[in-house]
């Protein structure tokens, strides 16, 4: 008996494009990893604070303020060219560009802002938050989030990490210089300003220089010196190992500490709730201006007008006065990969250190403590958050840069996963194409 062969049947259109969004938000879901393992630990933070704070059973202060930041740190050295990174650590005109918006605009910015809200004086706004956004503001760029972000959108990440050892090294000077500009006797924020005495000030250095040496330094030095002697091996095991994916969860761990940190001191019970809501919108907002006004910094029209011309050539036919202003003014305006670099580190402000500066400034028995310490931690929640979304439209401008050249072979740009990616990138890169209109003759009901 002949077996029946049953005719062809269309998969049913339904079905597909179920099985389509499927895949999508398993996509999505792969690809934003960070997010959801960050929103995990916040609550395990919320519900066992002891466990990661400050003095805490894993000693946090130590195992995570000083292990996983040295341990992301001997993954960029493992992960650096050296030629090019001293190339980037002698960019002068760079760093002065990231020095001065990180440290003197963001903050004087912040601090004219809030003396406006203070005068109009709203008693559901806890004004220890308030004096909490200045200090932030005065702060340091961040030390792993802003490297790790500029890699993902293929900026110039060398430079990156030029800025936060610039950075974090004078930060434990400025900062406290500047919450004493801040908050002098003739300010009226007068009444948060820290007993200041030579002691506190040596103790703040003796703190700050330790971390860096030790969590910065060491770790990068050793990383570079295994780079340069087993070169292959070690772009070999980068990517075997996926060092990105573990330098995105030491990061992880870093804003658990924070977090643990925060609950414990109660910090987010013992204010209104409308200060928390305001800071972190305030966060949220003041963190996407600066990265606009960081672009316009960072790439001023004014020298294209003045200065047209892309390159030097005809420049000796030029007047000694224009090329000596050529020169001098000219490389200030940045490449695209230089200009996600200042971007991601203007804006940037470190948790890690800066609640040691704060804990040095104020002690760590001051009762406020915890209410200077929440604007830090949720700039830093949110800054990371915010520069994930935005890494996606920075990777495509850059891409779209018709002078760009291709990266280092060893640099991190190469070992990155393919998983590093965002969401938004998952996104275009899965369409859903729409269903065609059925027909009689398709076998389904039209």
């Amino acid at each position: 008996m002949n077996a029946q062969v049953l005719p062809y049947q269309q998969p049913n259109p339904r079905s597909v494009r179920l099985s389509k969004i499927a895949r999508l938000i398993f996509d999505i879901i792969a690809s934003q990893w960070f997010f959801i393992v960050l929103a995990i630990f916040i609550v395990l933070a919320r519900f066992f604070p002891n466990f990661a704070r400050h003095g805490g059973i894993i000693r946090a202060e130590y195992s995570i303020g000083y292990g996983a930041v040295a341990a992301i740190f001997l993954i960029s050295g493992l992960s650096l060219n050296t030629k090019d990174f001293m190339k980037n650590l002698s960019n002068w005109r760079a760093h002065s560009t990231v020095l001065t918006f990180s440290f003197l605009i963001t903050s004087s910015i912040v601090y004219g802002i809030l003396t406006g809200i203070k005068k109009r004086y709203n008693p559901n706004i806890d004004e220890w938050m308030l004096v909490g956004l200045i200090v932030t503001a005065c702060c340091p760029t961040t030390v792993a989030s802003n490297v790790m972000m500029t890699q993902k959108a293929s900026g110039n990440d060398l430079l990156t990490l030029s800025e936060v050892f610039i950075g974090n090294i004078l930060g434990g000077f400025i900062t406290p210089a500047l919450v004493q500009l801040y908050f002098g006797k003739s300010s009226p924020w007068a009444f948060a300003n820290p007993a200041s005495g030579s002691y506190q000030t040596v103790d703040i250095y003796k703190s700050v220089m330790k971390s860096i040496g030790l969590s910065v330094f060491l770790p990068l030095f050793v990383g570079q010196v295994i780079r340069n002697i087993f070169p292959a091996k070690v772009i070999w095991f980068h990517k075997t190992f996926k060092l990105s994916k573990v330098s995105n969860f030491l990061l992880i761990l870093i804003m658990f500490s924070s977090f643990s940190t925060a609950f414990y001191q109660h910090s987010f019970t013992s204010v209104p709730a409308a200060s928390i809501i305001f800071t972190a919108f305030f966060c949220a907002g003041i963190y996407l201006f600066f990265t606009a006004i960081c672009f316009a910094y960072s790439r001023p029209t004014w020298l294209l007008t003045l200065f047209p011309q892309t390159n030097e050539q005809g420049l000796d036919r030029r007047p000694r006065v224009y090329r000596f202003l050529y020169k001098s003014l000219r490389p200030f305006y940045y490449s695209r990969k230089d200009t996600v670099a200042v971007m991601l580190c203007g804006p940037a402000k470190t948790a890690s250190l800066g609640v040691s500066l704060v804990t040095a400034q104020y002690g760590s028995q001051n009762p406020n403590l915890g209410k200077l310490l929440i604007p830090l931690v949720l700039y830093q929640s949110e800054q990371v958050l915010m520069a994930g979304l935005l890494v996606f439209f920075m990777k495509r401008w850059i891409e779209n840069d018709p002078d760009l050249v291709e990266s280092d072979p060893g640099t991190p740009a190469e070992t990155a996963e393919a998983g590093d990616s965002t969401w938004i990138e998952q996104l275009s890169q899965l369409p859903i194409r729409p269903l065609k209109k059925a027909h009689a003759t398709d076998g389904v009901p039209v």
